[in-house]
């Protein structure tokens, strides 16, 4: 039997592949705005960070406020580049289903606001896994990486910190679960492992087929 309590998942790039897809249309938007940045540069800046930090940023960079009508818009865009091409992380169903077998409880946190995630989730079929497990950004004064998020989702399942473990594909969720006090292993698709292990992650890995084995080996 595992140690781990609970498994608290990230949703975006980590069970649902949408990282690329919605940073290419804020690529395209900011470049709209005069400010071009490669997809590699989008990863570095702004993924992990909820819309409402992006929003800082970019009016930092652009010197004046964002336009009015810009987050909407950027919502609009991407729901329909989602709708065409999002596909849940490839094989995080299978470690889902082995997760369940051993009877080690799950949900997600996300720094996104809960509409989306229910959009997300449901698009590619992961809903039905976590009714009445989900926690978003909506619900805590903070989002990552403060550790607001991941605190709620222990309180919530009644488990010590020191016995979740949190799964994170950007520095700024693996900032947010040890400062929760969490195990936290960071999901190397995308983000270059030596970043994760800076911020602080326990563990690294790059295929979801590796990460029961690491869960049910958390001593």
């Amino acid at each position: 039997m595992s140690a781990c309590q609970l498994v608290i998942f990230d949703c975006d790039g980590v069970l649902v592949d949408s990282e690329v897809i919605t940073n290419r249309v804020f690529a395209d938007m900011l470049g709209e705005l005069g400010m071009h940045f490669t997809l590699p540069e989008m990863f570095e800046r702004f993924v992990g960070r909820s819309m409402m930090q992006c929003c800082e940023l970019i009016a930092e960079l652009l010197r004046r406020p964002v336009p009015a009508g810009f987050v909407e818009q950027f919502h609009s865009r991407a729901s329909a580049a989602l709708g065409a091409e999002l596909k849940a992380v490839a094989g995080i169903e299978a470690a889902l289903d082995v997760l369940d077998a051993h009877r080690v409880p799950y949900c997600v946190a996300s720094n996104g606001t809960a509409e989306k995630m229910g959009l997300t989730l449901g698009h590619t079929g992961l809903l039905r896994r976590f009714e009445g497990k989900r926690f978003s950004v909506d619900e805590v004064a903070q989002g990552k990486p403060a550790p607001d998020l991941f605190l709620l989702a222990a309180r919530t399942f009644d488990v010590l910190p020191a016995r979740c473990c949190v799964i994170e594909d950007t520095p700024t969720g693996v900032t947010a679960g040890v400062a929760a006090g969490m195990q936290v292993y960071g999901y190397c698709a995308l983000m270059p492992a030596q970043r994760m292990t800076a911020a602080g992650a326990h563990r690294t890995f790059t295929s979801m087929s590796e990460l029961p084995a690491l869960i049910l080996a958390c001593a």
